[in-house]
């Protein structure tokens, strides 16, 4: 687009929207919108045409139905903690901006569930509960300021994920609209609901099915106590082995995090949480239940760390003594930012046995792309989170890092795992999304897809690769939207 057709279609959809929604609400000025350019992975950014940002369903539907109306993309918007680019402008489209659905509606403690707007804060909701004896179980490291919207989006896990699931194993009912502005509803306020399990379609499809405004969570009793087991290795396979010792045992820890010893030396430095700075690798181990419960499986835990190979064991004996413990983990992404300019945070699956094998190969393509990394995991349930660390200013560094990344995604599916956990895969993995699935798999979401959304108008661009890209990844010669010998399998 030309500045000037550029102009013309902002003033055009101004002008429509301005009737249903406050002009106050509107955003359009390059100072107002540069600060919607972006989520938290902020290699990639576009300025929207437009910012709304809607105070009622009323509003939200209405924006809906004239952008529908106007053939204009729409893309909505949580808090921007996103790391894979999901919540990316559209350069010709509408950022719907849900900030303000900040409002816990209804809590009800006899069913153990909440009802609340889709711009509710994660650890909102269980600091609203809290002096019911309850909380919300999901709690991804950006739980301070993530929204349930946005947990929703990306099906966000988080350190207790292991023993209490993912958003999609924590919500009972969503409500939003359609592209079309029509009220729509997944789930139910029961157990279970006739028909498809849409809801389980819809948490984690980022914002390409409908826009959430709603959600009904489940609520869970904090348990009697809490404790937590930190333990060091002197070498990666034997804390990988350890992950899967503990699983194979029948444990299902609280919570079972990694380490390994950049990662480790970067939040000692910036938690002081008593980290042995000697050890290849640290697990955290938690248990959580009745006091008994707790002796228990704290003993067994010790046990099968010992035997796989732990140099060194440190139980907490208080609370203060494992939210100690708990802050390195919680924390490793300020601490990467302290010792690097930029970094770009990963997010893969491997099967829980291939730990070692996974870093090891990690640690060779340091040297190939001559860049450092960092690595936390859920070990428990195989999800990776390497943070490489590198300077957006330098145009080289960012290319490396890019290919640095996609080698990690690619190995981790040669492994037998995927290309994202629960960061997304937005626009940073449409190429890894070509490694994972075939042309038929990328062709039955771009169906679903389409069977919501039939213009295309949600967030497009995003998740599903086009047939094109994957031929280009695949370096394939295509000549008008064509390839030689389309028989042969290939991608």
């Amino acid at each position: 687009m030309n500045p000037l057709s550029k102009r013309e279609q902002q003033t055009r959809i101004l002008q429509a929207l301005k009737p249903h929604v406050p002009v106050d609400c509107l955003l359009w000025t390059d100072e107002d919108t540069t600060p919607y350019e972006c989520d938290a992975l902020t290699a990639y950014r576009q300025r929207p045409l437009l910012v709304a940002l809607p105070e009622t369903e009323e509003q939200v539907s209405a924006i809906l139905k004239t952008c529908y109306a106007l053939h204009v993309p729409v893309v909505a918007r949580g808090a921007g903690t996103g790391l894979s680019g999901g919540a990316l402008p559209h350069a010709e489209g509408v950022t719907l901006s849900l900030a303000r659905f900040n409002r816990i509606v209804e809590i009800d403690h006899l069913s153990r569930t909440a009802v609340v707007q889709c711009g509710v804060r994660n650890l909102a909701i269980s600091e609203a509960v809290a002096p019911l004896g309850l909380y919300y179980a999901p709690d991804p490291s950006s739980q301070i300021a993530c929204t349930i919207g946005g947990n929703v989006a990306e099906n966000s896990g988080g350190v207790h994920c292991l023993k209490y699931g993912l958003t999609l194993h924590n919500v009972l009912k969503v409500r939003g609209f359609t592209m079309e502005g029509d009220p729509i509803t997944f789930g139910s306020d029961a157990l279970d609901s006739p028909g498809y399990d849409l809801l389980s379609l819809v948490v984690g499809s980022e914002g390409m099915l409908a826009v959430i405004t709603e959600v009904t969570v489940k609520l869970v009793p904090k348990p009697q106590l809490a404790r937590c087991i930190m333990a060091s290795f002197d070498d990666l396979r034997k804390a990988g082995d350890a992950v899967a010792a503990v699983i194979a045992a029948g444990i299902i820890p609280a919570g079972l995090e990694m380490m390994d010893k950049p990662m480790t030396a970067a939040v000692e430095d910036f938690v002081k949480a008593g980290y042995d700075l000697n050890a290849e690798a640290i697990l955290l181990c938690e248990s959580d239940g009745t006091p008994e419960e707790v002796e228990e499986e704290i003993a067994r835990m010790a046990s099968v760390l010992t035997a796989s190979g732990a140099t060194k064991i440190a139980v907490s004996q208080n609370e203060t003594e494992r939210m100690k413990f708990w802050s390195g983990r919680k924390n490793a992404f300020p601490a990467s930012g302290r010792i690097s300019p930029d970094y770009m945070c990963m997010d893969s699956t491997i099967p829980r046995k291939r730990l070692a094998d996974i870093l090891i190969a990690i640690a060779e393509m340091e040297k190939k792309y001559q860049l450092r990394c960092s690595n936390v995991f859920h070990a428990g349930d195989g999800n990776l989170h390497p943070l490489i660390l590198f300077d957006a200013n330098d145009p080289d560094q960012l290319h490396r890092c890019e290919l640095f990344g996609a080698e990690i995604l690619e190995t981790s599916v040669a492994m037998g795992g995927t290309v994202t956990g629960e960061h997304g895969v937005g626009i940073e993995k449409l190429n890894s999304m070509c490694t994972q699935f075939s042309v038929e798999e990328n062709a039955q979401m771009q169906a679903i897809k389409t069977a919501f959304d039939e213009k295309g108008l949600l967030n497009p661009g995003k998740v599903i690769p086009t047939l094109h890209r994957c031929a280009e990844y695949g370096k394939m010669l295509v000549r008008s939207g064509k390839i030689k010998h389309p028989d042969l399998p290939r991608f």
